[in-house]
């Protein structure tokens, strides 16, 4: 059928294609990029309209009508959904729900863009002298409204959303507790500005690379990446932050990205008190209302500072100035289920599209980033020195070999503990293992606590008398006799939780606070203790990961590394990397303004070649490296992955559709320039119940990379094999 008037639509659904419709009436044809809602199959979906065909392959009888068009301007617009296009077919994920994916929840639902604000409730007078502990037995529903409405008013949909209902309301209301309050709009950026305040004095080092961007800005460079290189402590975040503002100035909009909001609540502060109303943040953790007034200012121009994590790369930029990705050395910017994106990559070719500069910070570049400046495709600006006088933590190797420990901690760091803090500091000790132990052993017959559903120990939990899988998240009773043999178990290794008990034992006077996923559960918990870090409360800090996510403590003068052969043995490619990414983030902790700082790493192989490297040169001469072993072993940076991903409650259905893929794709080595490695079991082969594989694809030329994923997707999709088993395709994958 040929007919101008017509409309595709890509929808929400597992399938590559989009979908042909007839228009809804005689008006004009939705544009690219609007949300329409259309039947599909029994039911209806809301899509989004990706172009106007000239022709249809479908005859006219099958056509149908779109029900309803609910945008009067794109929601998506050009540049965006242009993006969004690309990224679809870059990393093989179907286009439909790639657009549906960057848009927030109320617009998937199909909640009008310029919909009126949502009335208010609030307390009264009356309501704030109510205990909801009182209710908790007989009216739990009001008890917790009255609790949500303590920190301040809220929107009826923010209240619904706690689970809340209207009838709750209504009872509250007619008791007097709570009433009703004017609706709420978006800030008002002159508003909520705060005063000015009083910025710090640039370095000589800071001053030249802004003056490095601004030259480039004024040749009218557009485009152009930068990799920021500053080690820890030398002020990279007022880099952002005099860039942010010059952006401001010329009415133009920043995408600040970093890792973990949650995790780096100073930054956030800093960008509050620096730029006031301008900030709307785009992140999981706020409400899906919140989400969508930030994402709506970002859409008008209220928002001239974005700041979220992965997902917020695909936030609004009609007024783009500037992009920059904080940390871009973090795993967290790669998406690892469905729609497996890269959002630092993302932002990159955002960058590109929208004709923008784009800074790449990191004290520990990824490699495939600290390559792309070697090779001149980025411009590397460098922050080499620290603020202050204590410069560079002194770092030193604690062979384990040759020093007693107690429960992993050794008798020189004990000692360096003990110094630091008589001086009055702070400790830090990194150990990314929480829990009490990691295994529970009975010596008598060697048996192991072994979780039923994935190839893994349970981990002790001493505290809560239980024991608990880590990755599938089974919990058992803790019990300490041997169900095999009778005897008595004993816990091996420490995790966070033993380390803590430990120095509180040798350290008794020493306040010590944990910081890991177990500590940190409860709301507030994580910035209770970051504050109490701040203002001095506590001596000495344990963590797991949560530590190198940019943390600045002043008073932190050593840094314990409790474990750092974790590292050294993984069977990725990529782990000699993060393992010198986490030792040099989280010893960038130690020493601070004119705090000289300390780092005791310990470790079984002090003659590590990465650990000395490390420990004589730096991550610049780590990374050069690293670079030539990759290279010699064609590995990323210098080749291109696919990795198939297979999992089934069987081994064989797995196994069965991997080895379907590899023989679509030609064997071993195709006539493409591409070599085929697998299948084989994941390095966990089950997890939560399911046996998993891969099968990698590797080649030198992207191009050749990409045209056999599509011939195979193109074969594999509705097969027979495909059907029994969850499988997916990863680009650029960061995990093996």
């Amino acid at each position: 059928m040929s007919d101008r008037r017509l409309v595709q639509v890509a929808v929400p659904v597992p399938l590559a294609e989009a979908f042909d419709y007839l228009p809804a009436d005689d008006g004009p044809l939705p544009a690219p990029g609007s949300r329409v809602l259309v039947p599909f199959g029994r039911g209806e979906r809301i899509g989004i309209v990706v172009d106007h065909p000239a022709s249809t392959p479908l005859p006219a009888g099958k056509l149908k009508a779109i029900r309803r068009v609910l945008d009067t301007v794109p929601t998506i617009g050009a540049e965006l959904l242009q993006t969004l296009r690309w990224a679809a077919d870059y990393y093989h994920h179907p286009l439909g729900a790639v657009l549906s994916h960057a848009l927030p929840g109320l617009l998937r639902e199909g909640r009008a863009l310029d919909e009126p604000p949502e009335p208010t409730w609030q307390l009264t007078a009356l309501g704030k002298d109510q205990s909801p502990d009182r209710l908790v037995r007989k009216a739990h529903q009001q008890a917790k409204a009255l609790v949500a409405l303590q920190a301040g008013s809220l929107a009826v949909g923010e209240l619904r959303e706690r689970d809340i209902t209207t009838a709750t309301l209504e009872r509250l209301a007619a008791k007097g507790w709570i009433e009703a309050g004017a609706p709420r709009t978006a800030p008002d950026a002159r508003s909520l500005a705060t005063t000015a305040p009083r910025l710090p004095e640039l370095t000589a080092d800071q001053r030249r690379v802004l003056e490095e961007i601004a030259d480039d800005e004024r040749a009218g460079s557009g485009f152009r990446s930068y990799l920021l290189h500053g080690v820890t402590g030398s002020g990279k975040t007022e880099v952002y932050l005099r860039l942010i503002a010059a952006a401001l100035a010329t009415e133009r909009q920043t995408l600040l990205l970093v890792p973990e909001i949650g995790l780096t609540p100073q930054l956030v502060g800093r960008l509050r008190d620096r730029f006031g109303g301008e900030l709307a943040i785009l992140h999981s953790a706020v409400t899906e209302r919140e989400r969508f007034d930030a994402w709506r200012r970002a859409y008008r121009q209220q928002a001239k500072l974005i700041v979220g994590t992965r997902s917020a790369v695909f936030a609004p930029l009609p007024a783009a100035g500037l992009i920059i990705v904080d940390e871009e050395h973090d795993s967290s910017y790669k998406q690892q289920t469905g729609f497996r994106y890269s959002a630092r990559d993302l932002a990159v070719v955002r960058a590109q599209r929208l004709n923008v500069p784009i800074v790449l910070g990191s004290a520990t570049p990824s490699l495939e980033t600290f390559h792309n400046a070697i090779a001149g495709r980025y411009r590397k600006v460098d922050l080499p020195q620290r603020i202050g006088a204590a410069g560079q933590p002194r770092l030193k190797i604690v062979d384990l070999n040759r020093h007693a420990n107690r429960q992993g901690l050794s008798t020189p760091l004990v000692a360096a503990i003990d110094q630091h803090l008589t001086a009055g500091n702070q400790v830090l000790l990194f150990l990314n293992r929480r829990g009490f132990a990691p295994a529970l052993f009975c010596p008598s017959c060697k048996d192991t606590e072994q979780c039923t559903r994935c190839d893994a120990r349970m981990t002790v939990h001493a505290r809560a008398l239980e024991v608990r899988c880590h990755h599938c998240g089974a919990v058992r009773p803790l019990e300490w006799t041997c169900k095999q043999c009778g005897g008595e178990r004993i816990a091996v290794g420490a995790g966070t939780q033993r380390i803590g008990e430990e120095l509180a034992a040798l350290f008794p006077a020493a306040r010590i606070a944990r910081l890991d996923r177990d500590s940190t559960s409860r709301k507030g918990a994580l910035d209770a203790v970051l504050a109490d870090v701040a203002a001095g409360n506590v001596q000495i800090l344990v963590g797991t990961q949560m530590l190198t996510k940019g943390h600045d403590f002043p008073r932190v003068t050593l840094v314990g590394v409790l474990n750092a052969d974790q590292g050294l043995f993984g069977t990725d490619p990529r782990s000699h990397e993060r393992l010198a990414q986490t030792i040099l983030q989280v010893a960038g902790r130690a020493g601070r303004a004119d705090r000289p700082g300390e780092v005791v790493i310990q470790t079984h192989y002090p003659d590590h070649p990465l650990l000395t490297c490390l420990l004589t040169r730096d991550y610049a001469a780590f990374a050069t490296l690293a670079l030539a072993e990759r290279r010699e072993a064609h590995w990323p940076p210098f080749a291109h992955l696919a990795v198939w991903h297979a999992e089934a409650a069987k081994r064989e259905p797995a196994f069965a559709l991997l080895e379907r893929v590899r023989n679509l794709a030609g064997g071993e080595d195709t006539n493409g320039g591409v070599t085929v490695l697998g299948p084989a079991a994941q390095t966990m082969e089950r997890k939560d119940g399911r046996y998993r594989a891969q099968l990698l694809f590797r080649s030198a030329q992207r191009a050749a990379l990409h045209r056999l994923v599509d011939r195979v997707l193109l074969a594999i999709r509705g097969s027979s094999e495909a059907k029994r088993v969850r499988w997916s395709v990863d680009i650029d994958p960061l995990e093996i």
